[in-house]
């Protein structure tokens, strides 16, 4: 699943389609797919390769 994230008030929503409108501001076409942070496999939160 992909987690998306209103550009007016920030609330994030999970879900595998985006959302038309954001479930607390209800503002539409705000909602954008957040990035997955890519990892290097090593366990930790760091971004070294």
């Amino acid at each position: 699943m992909a987690v998306f994230k209103c550009e007016k008030c920030g609330e994030t929503k999970e879900g595998r389609c985006k959302p038309k409108k954001c479930a607390a501001c209800g503002e539409t076409g705000v909602m954008v797919k957040q990035e997955e942070a890519k990892s290097s496999g090593c366990g930790c939160s760091c971004t070294s390769k």
